[in-house]
């Protein structure tokens, strides 16, 4: 079997070119999942970042709002009079 000559030149080079073809493709795919996992990534990052902040918010204001020396009847999250609120108004005003 003759394996040199123009025309088995010609097979080795269109052989060469498929596999690096081959080769680019598969390079092309690896970038492109590199690329969606970085955006998920990103996303998902964002995504746990505003819900920490919800959660921060969430637990900052459940403690703002159930102090027991609010100045205002708006704040409290029990039901208050205005009596509550004038007295607990007193009450910080005592502590200063």
């Amino acid at each position: 079997m003759k394996t040199e000559g123009k025309g088995w030149k010609w097979a080795w080079w269109l052989l060469a070119a498929g596999v690096g073809l081959q080769f680019y493709f598969v390079q092309e795919l690896v970038a492109a999942f590199a690329f969606i996992a970085i955006g998920f990534a990103v996303v998902g990052f964002a995504i746990l970042c505003l819900h920490m902040l919800q959660r921060g918010w969430e637990v900052a204001m459940t403690r703002f709002t159930n102090r027991e020396n609010l100045s205002g009847p708006g704040f409290a999250t029990r039901e208050a009079g205005a009596g509550d609120a004038i007295t607990a108004c007193e009450e910080c005003c005592r502590r200063s």
